[in-house]
């Protein structure tokens, strides 16, 4: 028994040399750092995919999650979210207390600003509408992070209904580009059309952990 666990020892330690040899090897050209085992590798990562127009492929991100997704005139925003409520048949909308007035002025819907409603309060209106902190055009995703016109989380997850008005300055290209803008310290809320997911029959299901149905107008 001795001599087998040698001999096994002595195959593994030489399979480990030359792996090791074959790993010094591909590191010869390597510049190194200071220290010996410091190794620089100079990375050139692409830190973005995207091309072109970036509101369009944006929306056509936002298409293919199922996303109801109108382009506007910047002027055309209040008329924009007032046809979309109601064509859904919204009478009460909850919004966050600082959003622009002027965005829900052309409707006739009941606006409640959220002071820090009840989750059963969230849960008796219709939808929200909300803005964002940026949208990342390569995935269609919009990014919250309760700031400005915003915000809490609850409010965009709890309604089964989310319009979200998105500003064309806020349109970005790829994920990269959206980390360097965001603030890891805030309350991120990432979202890639309407909440959404699938049995292990990949039989889909919608609204479990969000909203239902997402309706963007970018506004540009």
């Amino acid at each position: 028994m001795g001599r087998a666990r040698t001999g096994a020892a002595a195959v593994s330690d030489g399979a480990r040399e030359r792996i090791l040899a074959k790993v010094r090897a591909a590191l010869a050209d390597v510049p190194r750092g200071e220290e010996p085992e410091d190794v620089v590798v100079t990375r050139g990562y692409v830190r973005a995919h995207t091309g072109g127009e970036l509101i369009g492929l944006l929306v056509d991100r936002l298409t293919d999650y199922r996303a109801v997704v109108h382009r506007v005139p910047a002027a055309e925003v209040a008329e924009a979210v007032a046809q979309a409520l109601k064509r859904r048949g919204v009478r009460r909308i909850v919004v966050p207390p600082d959003l622009p007035t002027r965005w829900t002025a052309a409707s006739s819907v009941v606006a409640v600003a959220d002071e820090a409603l009840a989750v059963a309060e969230l849960d008796g209106v219709d939808g929200v509408v909300t803005g964002c902190a940026l949208a990342v055009a390569e995935t269609g995703t919009i990014v919250l992070d309760a700031g400005v016109a915003q915000g809490r989380r609850a409010i965009s997850l709890v309604p089964d209904y989310h319009l979200c008005v998105v500003r064309a300055d806020q349109v970005v290209g790829d994920v990269p580009d959206a980390v360097a803008l965001l603030d890891p310290g805030r309350p991120l809320t990432w979202i890639s059309g309407p909440s959404a997911t699938s049995d292990i029959e990949l039989d889909r299901v919608e609204g479990v952990h969000g909203p239902r149905t997402l309706e963007v107008v970018i506004a540009e």
